[in-house]
């Protein structure tokens, strides 16, 4: 039978259960397991496609155009668990698929309630991912115990040890030990009410996950596991990683979890094999390069907006063992300071998506400087967009070039909306979404990166590069190197003329692993090690003269 492992998080969010339960399947699949993984969400949107950055952070997309949570980015880059609409669910889409069957009739003669009707739901959805297929499902509750929101998410996991049996089911709990400077001291009662409030519901953590600034002495754990009735071998330190994301499974093993968890669900496994991952840090701790890349967005400030960008920079560093050192560029200082002042030095630009007006001008200032200044560059998604506006402008000469997502009325709509959006009024899971295929040109810089013909990407946009104005951008050097089958979409463009200039249409980070960088992140920072070359030999031979 499918085991179920359920991870809390309490005291605070924005603990890492996300993280955590990414790290937590890589072991299992290391171990020879078969693993899905699965996030609730307390909120009420839908999905977070209507959400702003700077709320939820990115929307992560999948193969299957489901638009979901930013953690889910963590389950794909750790782990091989195929992931799909059923990998995230809301409270707003529980209710919602609970109201459409009573409107059809389905609860005739009885009063919907939160129990059994949501609970059964939420139920429901997550036994959806068992199957002979997986040995285990492990699924990720959103927010903290105690918030109202999640109450019926927890009441349904006390619920589903009842159905299944609680030999199949292992509860996790991530909590906070906070050091306190002034007393000189780590603090334990934080993690002693939060578990408090999780079994005045029923439900009695098997693991304890510790997250801490310093160590936890044996005598801390001692009492943690006294008062949370909880063995002090399942109290679980996880100390905060300072330099990369990716010590945490190493540090989940050191501390016993991996095994713990084998023996607790009564699984058999293989040996754990971690070798390329220990590579893998060792890499990044003994860098051969250095490198800088800014990546100028509307939303820079914010790190969780760009999460899968920045680490896909972090891959392809890996991939050729440099140290790729981001600076957050707000494409509205460029506007007010200029590129000059803001982006001189870096070795590379990278231009990411975004929605609204707000930064535009920026960004185009800021793929200007990199292309008269011949610096790699990399546009995605409105990073494209952006491109051809400004190529448009300052090459063509099509004065006032513009997207008609920021001026309905420009006499140069380079950039319009696709003709399958036209009549589309919902915001909301509308947009071209998920795996698309393209063709790449044989020649380029697109399929020199991928090494293949046709590639499959994913997508998340509403416009696109005007076909009208294809043949005048051929006519100055900006060619379409990849396109959708049929031809009618252009999903990538190129300078020929220029040492790396590429953008496209899709969201190549959401592919990308750290232990398989995506081609052409690894192509850009390829290009930017070269020019980093390039200006260090050029420096010497003046200091030389």
């Amino acid at each position: 039978m499918t085991k179920h492992i359920f991870v809390t998080g309490g005291v605070v969010s924005s603990l890492g259960k996300g993280l955590t339960s990414a790290s937590i399947g890589m072991l299992l699949e290391r171990r020879g397991l078969r693993v899905k993984l699965q996030k609730l969400d307390p909120y009420i949107n839908v999905d977070p496609g209507t959400m702003s950055p700077y709320q939820h952070g990115e929307v992560y997309v999948l193969d299957d155009g489901s638009e979901t949570d930013l953690d889910l980015g963590h389950y794909e880059r750790f782990t091989h668990s195929p992931l799909s609409r059923h990998s995230n669910y809301t409270t707003g889409q529980i209710y919602l698929s609970v109201i459409e069957k009573e409107r059809r009739g389905e609860f005739l003669g009885k009063t919907v309630q939160v129990i059994p009707h949501i609970t059964n739901e939420i139920k429901g959805v997550i036994s959806k991912l068992a199957d002979q297929e997986t040995d285990v499902v492990i699924t990720e509750i959103g927010g903290t115990v105690g918030d109202i929101e999640s109450q019926p998410f927890l009441e349904a996991i006390r619920q589903f040890a009842l159905d299944v049996g609680k030999e199949n089911c292992l509860y996790i709990h991530l909590t906070l030990v906070p050091y306190l400077k002034a007393a000189g001291e780590l603090k334990t009662k934080p993690t002693q009410h939060s578990v408090g409030q999780l079994r005045e519901i029923g439900i009695q953590p098997d693991i304890l996950i510790c997250r801490t600034e310093r160590s936890i002495s044996h005598e801390d754990r001692q009492k943690i596991g006294l008062f949370c009735n909880i063995p002090i071998e399942a109290v679980i330190e996880e100390k905060d990683k300072e330099f990369s994301i990716y010590e945490v499974p190493l540090s989940l093993v050191d501390n016993g979890l991996d095994a713990l968890i084998i023996k607790r669900l009564g699984l058999n496994s293989d040996l754990l094999e971690l070798d390329d991952w220990r590579n893998l840090l060792h890499c990044l701790r003994n860098p051969k390069h250095e490198i800088s890349i800014a990546v100028v967005g509307k939303y820079a400030e914010h790190k969780d907006a760009y999460k899968s960008i920045y680490e896909a920079l972090d891959h392809a560093g890996i991939h050729h063992n440099a140290q790729v050192r981001i600076g957050r560029i707000q494409s509205e200082s460029i506007e007010r300071e200029g590129p000059e002042r803001l982006l001189s030095g870096y070795d590379g630009i990278l231009v990411p998506g975004g929605f609204g007006e707000r930064g535009i001008e920026g960004k185009i200032e800021a793929i200007r400087y990199a292309r008269e200044r011949r610096i790699p560059f990399f546009g995605i998604c409105l990073g494209m967009q952006c491109a051809v506006i400004e190529f448009a402008r300052h090459v063509i000469g099509l004065e006032g070039a513009h997207s008609t997502e920021f001026n309905k009325d420009t006499l140069r709509p380079v950039i319009c909306l696709l003709d399958e959006q036209k009549n589309i009024t919902d915001k909301g899971g509308t947009m071209r979404l998920g795996a698309q295929t393209a063709h790449l040109a044989p020649d380029g810089v697109a399929r020199e990166c991928y090494q293949k013909p046709i590639i499959e990407e994913r997508h998340r946009h509403r416009y696109e590069f005007n076909n009208v104005y294809r043949q005048q951008f051929a006519a100055h050097n900006m060619v379409v190197t990849g396109t959708s089958p049929d031809g009618s979409l252009a999903e990538i463009i190129e300078l020929p003329d220029h040492p790396w200039f590429l953008a496209v249409q899709y969201h190549p980070e959401f592919k990308s692993k750290p232990t398989a960088a995506h081609p052409l992140f690894s192509g850009l920072i390829q290009a930017a090690i070269e020019r980093r070359s390039f200006r260090s030999e050029r420096n010497s031979e003046v200091s030389a003269s």
